[in-house]
């Protein structure tokens, strides 16, 4: 593995990008401060994890597709076997009330993190009128139809470019990404980049 993970990446998701910047940047030297902040940048705009995702890039360029593989399974192993054995706890103890009320407990916090997960991909991601009433379509679909998810993103896809195509013969001002105005450093202290 071409870096250590501690307890912070798989429990505290705020110290994933300062641990893996301290030992690919200070200690192993592989990349520069300012390569380092660019990597986290385009990590946030890829699907996943910001962490994973820069792990990846890392692996990648160290050691081609099979760093890029063996920094997935360093990342991600441990988080896999916690859960791993949080499940296996669960089947012996699902019959206790006080494990259950804890566990429905947990439902609300869970239902929360999803809502902020929403409302952070719904403000880099709603461009215009057209990117809002995309996803309202879908979230309609989505709700209100047995269609299968893989089928609803799969049609997003083709009316985004199919939008995006109509924009350009009708000579129309295209923006695929949000306009900022935050230098990479100051991106960098938010905590989604963090996660």
């Amino acid at each position: 593995m071409f870096f250590r993970i501690g307890p912070s990446s798989f429990g505290g998701g705020y110290a994933m990008i300062p641990v893996i910047e301290r030992e690919v940047v200070q200690k192993r030297k592989w990349l520069k401060q300012e390569e380092i902040s660019d990597l986290v940048s385009v990590a946030g705009t890829a699907p996943g994890g910001v962490g994973v995702n820069s792990a990846v890039f890392i692996g990648y360029r160290k050691a081609g597709v099979a760093g890029a593989c063996m920094a997935v399974l360093g990342i991600t192993l441990p988080t896999f076997a916690i859960v791993y054995l949080l499940s296996v706890f669960y089947l012996y103890f699902e019959n206790n009330h006080k494990i259950a009320a804890a566990l429905k407990g947990i439902h609300g916090a869970i239902i929360a993190l999803i809502l902020l997960a929403a409302y952070k991909m719904a403000k880099t991601s709603l461009l215009d009128i057209s990117t809002t009433v995309m996803a309202i379509a879908a979230l309609g679909v989505l709700l209100f139809t047995s269609i299968h998810p893989i089928f609803i993103i799969a049609g997003g896809i083709l009316f985004g470019i199919l939008i995006v195509k109509v924009k350009e013969l009708m000579r129309m001002k295209v923006r695929t990404v949000k306009e900022t105005t935050q230098s990479t450093e100051q991106q960098l202290l938010f905590p989604e980049y963090y996660i």
